[in-house]
């Protein structure tokens, strides 16, 4: 049976509220978006999504509106890869192909199961536009699929005042590397 993926009104209130404290604190994300607008778009399962985002302490924000659809873009802005998140390996296949010491999940499955999208390469750089994430972890990002066909898997961190987009095996896990998730509401 799937879970319920709806909240209580007491949930959805502290999630609104966490929203717009951020919102309101990092103003620089999001600038010339209105938060009452973005509020409306907020229904069902997208709030269910970003509570899963918010309880494994992505600390989901505002980061655009898509230009073509209109739909406003949130991230996880969490300074490190969200903890809630760490320790997994990219996807069921990199799962599968690990005979012992299996992670306790796998990035892409968990990203569906919450409702949200890992966020691609060109995603990530945009994001670190916007501060410095991920400075002592690194991200599983949306890994293009000549890559991954291979075996490989990448994600991104941000050292010495860059950002670095590597290469690893997707069956690799590592405590200081989760993933980072969009939205688009």
């Amino acid at each position: 049976m799937a879970a319920k993926k709806e909240l209580s009104s007491k949930q959805r209130d502290e999630l609104i509220k966490a929203l717009i404290e951020r919102f309101e604190k990092n103003m620089n994300r999001h600038k010339g978006i209105d938060w009452s607008k973005v509020e409306a778009k907020l229904k069902g399962g997208k709030l269910w999504s970003l509570n899963e985002m918010e309880k494994t302490e992505g600390e989901p924000d505002v980061i655009g509106q898509d230009k073509k659809t209109g739909e406003y873009i949130f991230a996880d802005c969490s300074a490190e890869s969200p903890k809630g998140r760490r320790s997994f390996c990219y996807d069921r296949t990199a799962l599968d192909s690990r005979k012992e010491n299996k992670p306790k999940n796998n990035a892409i499955e968990m990203a569906d199961d919450m409702g949200i999208e890992l966020l691609n390469e060109e995603q990530y750089r945009d994001l670190q536009k916007l501060g410095k994430f991920d400075t002592k972890t690194s991200s599983w990002l949306k890994t293009p699929s000549e890559i991954r066909k291979l075996g490989g898997a990448i994600f991104g961190d941000f050292r010495y005042g860059q950002v670095f987009i590597y290469h690893n095996g997707a069956e690799s896990y590592y405590a200081a590397r989760g993933f980072r998730g969009m939205l688009k509401v």
